[in-house]
């Protein structure tokens, strides 16, 4: 090609790209003005400072300022993909819900994953429980199975799920997340064993989200078109198996890109292998509740010994087009149900239907439902109202009921829950069946001697960290109490005395667990060390001195630590008022919260 002949023909080139701009939609406001510049604000002159009247500027400002909705309180690190869930059967015997009203039935869904403890953008491959979270849009409206990764939780009443959150989160004074807190609370919390027994297990650090179990954890109910009342449980079994991975195989994972599950998930779609799920219940009747040994409405349990069977499958198979409208946007709650599914009288389960929908109206708006990837695939006649960012098109004036008028919607009855008898008393106490550690032990034993191995030193590490030997003690208790050598190999890793463990159990049998008894230790000092020590829950501040020198600088010595020094000194308090001196000779421990503050 002559040199005239190429620059003819890039020059046509510049022209066709040029032309292809003019043919762009043109950019708008949010209210559909179309833009005259985007690339610079308008000013009083050239150096001049920049125009209140510039809307187009101030309205760009102010939404990227308002871009991020408050942080979930739990389940904020999560990825979310839509796909859909298909009957197997007709199981209207049991359940008038229309999803499993035919064989075949097909109902679209949207699956949420989430870490349950840690923040947004923090590592996927942290040990953790992890949300399971599926939104059902169902002809008779949304039903949300609001669940986990393993089968059981921490708790078993609602009036705990916020102590046990916040200590589970970073303090509020150093932002860490700390073993001295959240073991201070499960001390106290004896049914927590199995649950910290399957998350300090491989099953806490999953090698990816598609191999890993799902399950509504609570225990709901089943109502067919007679009334007749089925208790459930919701088991969601991958397909793909299970691949549990080590805690180095985690942490070596995570190193590599900490969003490694969310890049596996969505490759995975995209190459057209879909993760597949079936969907297994549990059921028991009524009268079937008081023939185990422990409670089937506590959600600490597993329904040892009753079958399940596969009722539907769910395939995951479409990555959302915008990640923050769908995963950040989409909102779960388990009071979201439809006719045939009902809640259990399962206390955690109870406080859930509250905080969940509460949360999101906070987090969101009192409209959340109306955002696409919440609103249901059927129609909604109600006549609740206003509220922020409201897209209703209310067109009646009657926005009460009943009403006279023949357009006004009205109730069914044949949508009414179904009754349940109720006797005794009102009570505010513990359940009956407690069984705290049966199943930890069962579950323990259950494990090959490498997953046992693996459990037995993630457990430590943890543990290991907690500087109150009373609290490490009552910890390793509950292991003992679950199973023997599962307490004794806890109790070697970390150094301890599984004598003193036994009788932390003597000291606390038929104790209530919230007010358990301390037994008699010596002081944790070192013989070659002066040992001050803060036993409170606050940061204390103080001095030292040696030999009758100056008093030093201040230090601070953050709460349930201690500092250590390699010669006899003096210390006092400077906290709100200068403390009396005390000596602190090696091999001695002195507590600075209780030390005389007055002088």
């Amino acid at each position: 090609m002559h040199l005239r002949s190429f620059a003819t023909a890039a020059l046509l080139a510049a022209l066709t790209i040029t032309s292809g701009y003019a043919a762009a939609p043109t950019l708008t406001e949010d209210g559909g003005q179309p833009v005259g510049d985007n690339q610079n604000s308008r000013t009083a002159g050239p150096r001049g400072g920049i125009l209140l009247d510039n809307f187009h500027l101030i309205q760009k400002l102010g939404r990227f300022d308002r871009e991020r909705i408050p942080e979930r309180v739990v389940h904020a690190r999560g990825v979310g993909a839509h796909g859909q869930f298909v009957s197997y059967d007709d199981w209207s015997k049991f359940t008038k819900a229309d999803l499993f009203s035919s064989q075949g039935k097909t109902t679209p869904v949207f699956l949420r994953i989430s870490t349950v403890i840690h923040p947004k953008g923090s590592p996927e491959q942290l040990r953790d429980p992890r949300g399971f979270a599926v939104k059902f849009y169902t002809e008779q409206g949304n039903w949300d199975l609001v669940g986990n990764n393993l089968p059981i939780f921490f708790i078993r009443d609602a009036m705990k799920f916020p102590d046990m959150v916040h200590s589970l989160k970073p303090s509020p004074i150093t932002n860490q997340q700390d073993p001295n807190r959240f073991f201070d609370f499960f001390s106290h919390v004896p049914e927590s064993t199995h649950m910290l027994t399957i998350l300090y297990s491989d099953q806490g650090t999953p090698t990816n989200l598609r191999q890993m179990d799902g399950f509504g954890v609570h225990a709901f109910k089943w109502v067919n078109a007679a009334g007749d009342v089925t208790y459930v449980k919701f088991n969601w079994r991958s397909m793909q198996g299970l691949n549990p991975a080590t805690a180095e195989e985690a942490a070596a994972a995570s190193a590599k890109n900490h969003s490694g599950m969310t890049a596996d998930l969505y490759d995975s779609i995209n190459r057209g292998q879909y993760p597949e799920w079936e969907l297994g219940v549990q059921m028991l009747k009524p009268d079937q509740l008081d023939d185990f040994d422990f409670d089937p409405l506590d959600a600490t349990k597993i329904w040892t010994g009753v079958p399940e069977i596969k009722v539907g499958k769910m395939t995951i198979n479409r990555v959302p087009s915008n990640f923050f409208q769908s995963t950040e946007q989409v909102a779960f709650s388990p009071g979201m149900v439809v006719p045939g599914i009902e809640p259990s009288e399962d206390r955690l389960l109870q406080g859930r239907l509250f905080s969940y929908a509460d949360t999101q109206r906070h987090r969101i708006g009192a409209n959340y439902l109306t955002l696409p990837i919440n609103r249901p695939q059927v129609e909604t006649v109600n006549i609740n109202q206003d509220g922020d960012m409201n897209m209703g098109a209310t067109t009646s004036d009657v926005n009460f009921q009943p009403s006279a008028m023949p357009d006004t919607p009205r109730e069914e009855e044949s949508y009414e829950y179904s009754q349940a008898p109720l006797s005794s008393q009102v009570v505010q106490q513990r359940i009956a069946k407690t069984l705290n550690f049966q199943q930890a032990g069962e579950l323990y034993r259950s494990f090959d001697k490498d997953a046992q191995a693996n459990l037995v030193k993630n457990f430590a590490g943890d543990l290991s960290q907690v500087k109150n030997r009373q609290i490490k003690l009552r910890i390793l208790s509950f292991l003992t109490q679950s199973d023997p050598e599962y307490g004794e190999r806890v109790t070697a890793a970390v150094g301890e005395s599984a004598d003193d463990v036994q009788r932390m159990i003597t000291a606390n049998e038929n104790v209530e667990p919230t007010r358990w008894t301390k037994i008699e230790l010596p002081d944790a000092a070192q013989a070659d060390k002066a040992t001050i020590h803060n036993s409170s829950v606050a940061p204390i501040r103080y001095q030292t001195r040696a030999g009758g020198s100056a008093w030093s600088k201040t230090f601070t010595l953050m709460p349930r630590q201690s500092h250590r020094y390699d010669a006899a000194l003096d210390v006092r308090v400077v906290d709100k008022q200068v403390g009396a001196a005390q000596s602190v000779t090696l091999g001695k421990l002195v507590d600075l919260s209780e030390a005389d503050g007055d002088k």
